[in-house]
């Protein structure tokens, strides 16, 4: 597969800075399809002018834009700049290296040819919903934050899942952006009055705790926003009492979703058939095709795949997302409405139908990652503190950090690695929560299994790469935590990368570390 983008920038009516790639034919950020084994050669230009460059972002620390390298290769410049990009496949089991998946030192700019990512789709790629987006240290917040995202869409979960077979596939992207009316006070309801609002030092507005109030930021849904106060919903429609299947990313930057479908009011059942761009029954676990939910939490990064039934005809019904706890100083993220569910006859059919026979996937010829004794055991975790203690306005600095290591921002000029894996490991990663606030882990290149929540061990044979973890409430003598078997068996992984929270706002602001897999040593005769 071809394609050809640029990444292209432009100021709205409100001077809210937005983003977008735009393919050859004017499309604007395209959903990339792609088979197992493909070959995809994309093109990126950078597009963006000198807005890009008039307002820093708050949390562009000094080391973040300190790369100045004057070379002319991009592979090589690493320098972290307002106008710079690149692109980041989120959740591909490819190379870390340039022209593939490296955001350490590719970085291109303006005055840069197009520059050609080469990327081979792994054979064993799971089926499913992954995404691409720019990752400049620094920077990475306003351009996700403006729009800069798109699906990539591995083809085949019929393959893996019967239960979808010719079903219509839908696939719908959930952006975050400043708010278009930041003045405007809450709508008041009967069932959500208005909150008082409170703002941190970026800026971003606190959880209120209440499930109303004023949002930290405006959702859209296929970049049909949906604007506070009054949340005017997008219209979905769908031919009543049609199943259909629904890709649904969180491409926001800070924003957390609770997405419930509401008939008359009434919690429909989702059927979940996979996470983060992996089928629910990769293990092999029989009984697990389908989980019926009736509401799918996402962190920002992640995805669900899940089967919705549409209403009958003159049926009211909504695509909303609930109320998330950010905890204390988190962003307010309240219910809200995303899209209206009009069930008509005439609904246009999907553009894609998944096919009604295919042949299965073949078996995996790797262990369970379930199955698999970890060769040791780490721990992380998060916290932050203010930039400067004697100043109640200032920034957040936030840190990701080793157990036995010194907390440190992510200095994109110090590439050293904080963890070195030999190839082939499994490990198990046991991540604590010291702050007021959720964070969502992330690694590049691999998948992982969630083993414990908080201490307590769970059945859930699931593979992930973004998982959310559960905030402090200040007092407990235990932090919150999440315990995952991470999978460093496949050799295409072999390289440097990044772990980082996928709230943009704490990845750039220094909740980022880096992770070398090194090549297993040759075994002696």
């Amino acid at each position: 597969m071809k394609a050809d983008l640029t990444l292209r920038d432009g100021s709205a009516a409100n001077g809210q800075m937005r983003y977008c790639y735009v393919a050859a034919d004017g499309t604007e950020s395209p959903t990339l399809r792609l088979q197992p084994g493909d070959l995809l050669i994309l093109h990126l230009k950078n597009g963006l002018t000198e807005l890009a460059t008039s307002q820093p972002p708050a949390h562009a620390h000094q080391h973040a834009a300190a790369g100045t390298n004057s070379t002319t290769d991009p592979c090589q410049r690493g320098s972290m700049t307002p106008f710079a990009t690149n692109l980041h496949f989120h959740g591909l089991a490819i190379p870390p290296v340039c022209h593939q998946d490296d955001v350490l030192k590719t970085t291109i700019n303006p005055s840069d040819a197009p520059f050609e990512y080469r990327i081979r789709i792994p054979m064993n790629q799971p089926p499913g919903l992954y995404w691409y987006h720019p990752h400049i240290h620094g920077f990475t917040n306003p351009q996700v934050l403006g729009g800069a995202s798109g699906a990539l869409l591995i083809e085949g979960i019929e393959r893996a899942n019967p239960e979808v077979t010719g079903l219509p596939e839908r696939v719908f992207v959930i952006r975050d952006q400043d708010l278009l009316n930041p003045d405007a006070q809450p709508v008041q309801t009967d069932s959500m009055p208005p909150a008082l609002v409170l703002r941190d030092a970026e800026g971003d507005i606190l959880n209120t705790g209440t499930g109303g109030g004023k949002p930290a930021k405006d959702l859209s849904i296929n970049f049909v926003p949906v604007p506070y106060p009054n949340y005017l919903p997008a219209k979905i429609e769908i031919r009543p009492q049609e199943k259909q299947l629904w890709c649904v990313l969180n491409a926001s930057a800070i924003t957390y979703l609770d997405l419930q479908m509401l008939v008359e009011n009434k919690p429909q059942m989702l059927g979940v058939v996979s996470l983060d761009g992996v089928p629910i029954n990769d293990s092999g676990t029989a009984g697990h095709q389908i989980i019926w939910q009736g509401h799918i939490l996402l962190p920002p990064a992640a995805r669900v795949g899940f089967i919705v039934k549409g209403p009958s005809a003159g049926t009211a019904a909504s695509l909303i997302t609930r109320t998330v706890d950010t905890g204390p100083v988190g962003e307010n993220d309240p219910t809200r409405p995303l899209a209206t569910i009009v069930a008509v006859p005439n609904a246009p059919e999907p553009s894609v139908q998944l096919a009604i026979n295919p042949a299965p996937l073949p078996r995996a010829n790797s262990a369970w990652l379930g199955d698999v004794k970890p060769a040791r055991t780490r721990r992380l975790y998060f916290s932050e503190k203010p930039h400067d203690p004697q100043n109640p306005n200032s920034r957040t600095d936030f840190y990701i950090t080793v157990e036995g290591q010194e907390p440190k921002l992510f200095d994109p000029n110090d590439t050293a690695p904080n963890i070195i894996v030999p190839q082939g490991d499994v490990e198990d990663w046991i991540i604590e929560n010291r702050t007021r606030e959720l964070h969502a882990f992330h690694i590049h290149q691999i998948h992982f299994m969630l083993e414990e929540w908080n201490g307590v061990p769970l059945d859930e044979p699931f593979l992930r790469d973004t998982i959310n973890v559960a905030y402090w409430d200040g007092t407990s003598p235990q932090f919150p935590s999440v315990k995952l078997r991470m999978d460093f068996r496949d050799p295409q992984i072999v390289g440097t990368f990044l772990y980082h929270c996928h709230l943009l706002e704490h990845e750039d602001g220094g909740m980022m570390g880096v992770i070398q897999v090194v090549p297993r040593p040759a075994a002696k005769p």
